[in-house]
């Protein structure tokens, strides 16, 4: 069962857009904010990554309650990799 699940859309602009869910069924507020908090400095750090002119819908799952920052972060990017997003000289580095 994975930690998350990421949606990705091509969008005409520059830069990327980031959004993020965590359901109620995660945990209550101060988890789900925890969550949130980790998704997004994920995002930060590897944001060079990334092509641009993308709108990225992260959505967290149960399980990602439950992970560490490093298996997140690995989750992340292998499905952001399946997606297609990456550039390239990212992909064939890994």
């Amino acid at each position: 069962m994975p930690t998350l699940v990421v949606y990705a859309r091509e969008m005409r602009r520059e830069g990327n857009q980031l959004g993020i869910t965590v359901s109620t069924k995660v945990g209550k507020a101060v988890v789900r904010n925890r969550v949130r908090r980790r998704i997004r400095e994920i995002y930060r750090t590897n944001e060079e990554k990334f092509r641009c002119g993308l709108d990225i819908v992260v959505v967290a799952r149960v399980k990602g309650r439950y992970s560490s920052y490093l298996q997140l972060e690995r989750d992340f990017l292998s499905a952001c990799e399946r997606l297609g997003i990456l550039r390239s000289e990212d992909r064939k580095g890994k």
